[in-house]
């Protein structure tokens, strides 16, 4: 059973602007049947400019049903610029937040909002198409796709960008692309940011502790192990105690301990704390990571 926000239940069992708008300004029709989930947004403008009326169709989930209820909701009474800025991580903070594995919901709102966006500026005669080249062809989702949903929401596992646009979630003969895609882009990423000086001696909150550690995790640390065909995923932190699930080759190493010790916790109390300690969470590096609707 999904563990859905208050906010998810009431917009799956009580939808706002179900429907369709007649002579609509803007459409955007994404997904398919096919592939589990399809969306056809609809708006309609007032003499100001502002999105007056949304209306949606949706085939899917109860994910997909409260995130296209809530996508109408926020974007009433909005400029087509300033809906054109909404994101998909906008419409999951909405509703209090959605499991990870249905956040491709979200993306499809997202995708809908930009499709029936582009309609409308090219006055109804353009209707959306896959930009970019097709990875995943079981759901297919492209190299543009997979790309932005990784930079936007700071994506680090093939498992991740599957729970965010699906790519990866059929046969699985995409993974590797995607763990390319993943790697250039993070690369991108880490090249682009200034050097951070580590930040021992300093009082960090819980807060700001764990976001640094995560950072460490993603510049640091994941890096050297992908290098050599593995990585790594932070489960938790509590107190100075650092819980890791290693993955790909890291997870059938022998020398884990040695890794552990020697490269994840050494990079950790270099850049975060030398309170820190971490141990290897094996539950969940034993559990299968293929989660399909």
């Amino acid at each position: 059973m999904w563990d859905y926000s208050d906010k998810v239940m009431d917009h799956f069992m009580n939808p706002r602007n179900v429907g369709e708008i007649d002579a609509p300004d803007g459409v955007g029709e994404v997904g398919s049947l096919a592939c589990g989930d399809a969306l056809k947004l609809t708006f309609k403008l007032d003499e100001n400019g502002r999105i007056v009326d949304a209306r949606f169709k949706t085939f899917g989930c109860a994910s997909a049903i409260a995130t296209s209820s809530v996508l109408t909701e926020l974007i009433k009474g909005m400029t087509i610029d300033e809906a054109a800025k909404v994101t998909n991580k906008d419409i999951a903070d909405y509703l209090g937040g959605l499991p990870e594995q249905k956040m491709h919901c979200s993306v499809m709102g997202r995708e809908a909002l930009e499709a029936a966006i582009e309609n409308y500026r090219s006055g109804g005669t353009k209707k959306h198409e896959l930009e970019g080249k097709v990875v995943c062809t079981c759901f297919g989702v492209t190299e543009n796709e997979i790309e932005r949903v990784i930079t936007e929401n700071n994506l680090t596992t093939v498992e991740e960008v599957t729970n965010y646009c699906k790519a990866g979630g059929g046969c699985g003969g995409c993974k590797g692309e995607i763990e390319k895609i993943i790697q250039r882009v993070q690369g991108e990423k880490t090249k682009e940011l200034p050097a951070k000086a580590p930040a021992r001696g300093r009082k960090l909150t819980n807060i700001q502790k764990i976001q640094l550690i995560q950072q460490t995790v993603n510049e640091q640390i994941r890096p050297a192990l992908r290098a050599h065909g593995g990585n790594i995923e932070l489960i938790d932190v509590d107190g100075n105690k650092v819980i890791v699930a290693f993955r790909g080759m890291c997870a059938q190493c022998r020398l884990t301990e040695f890794t552990m010790k020697d490269v994840v916790e050494a990079r950790l109390r270099e850049f975060v704390s030398d309170e820190l300690y971490v141990e290897e969470d094996k539950e969940s590096a034993a559990e299968p990571h293929n989660h399909r609707e």
